[in-house]
């Protein structure tokens, strides 16, 4: 082999190796079920009971407030029962991102969704998903209960409990995106 190539080689070599070895990486993390995450993020989610559902008003100003959530679908949706002259409703109707806080204050774990909320008035779906308990708040449930279904584009978790840890540089939680496709 010539002696003038074979710097090229080494290099041509270790820049393959090295890209090799970080594309499995990749691959390898983009792959990996998330399994321990989502099981954690959903037991937090039963435990805190309520959680905070955050809109944006018309200035773009957050605007919080506590919410009795029913348990999350299979694929982290998260449905409430509100009324439909609130804020809320008027704040999603005119941007749709929200972010939901539950905070598990014995286990000092928390879930944060960023997600889509849709307003849902269908009958059959108010009939789904209706707490008995409600029934002093919406005395003309036909009329003044809505539904609020978030659709998650992504979740961080932190969890002691779990073991469940930030970045200890940047304190970045660990984030799980969900496919829209699905």
């Amino acid at each position: 082999m010539n002696s003038s190539k074979k710097p090229i080689y080494a290099m041509l070599i270790v820049f393959l190796l090295t890209s090799a070895s970080t594309f499995s990486q990749e691959i390898t993390i983009a792959n990996s079920p998330n399994v321990r995450l989502l099981k954690a993020a959903r037991e937090i989610m039963t435990d805190a009971g309520t959680c905070a559902l955050i809109t944006l008003d018309k200035d773009g100003n957050p605007r919080a407030r506590t919410m009795d959530p029913f348990l999350p679908e299979d694929d982290f949706t998260v449905w409430f029962g509100t009324n439909s002259n609130s804020r809320k409703v008027d704040q999603i109707k005119n941007d749709a991102r929200v972010t939901l806080y539950y905070f598990d204050n014995e286990t000092q774990g928390y879930v944060v969704i960023s997600g889509t909320a849709q307003l849902v008035n269908d009958p059959s779906e108010k009939e789904n998903y209706w707490k008995k308990e409600w029934e002093a708040f919406y005395p003309n449930k036909s009329d003044n209960y809505l539904l609020i279904k978030v659709s998650p584009l992504w979740l961080e978790i932190l969890s002691p409990t779990h073991e469940i840890y930030n970045d200890p540089t940047t304190w970045q939680p660990p984030i799980i995106f969900f496919d829209l496709d699905q």
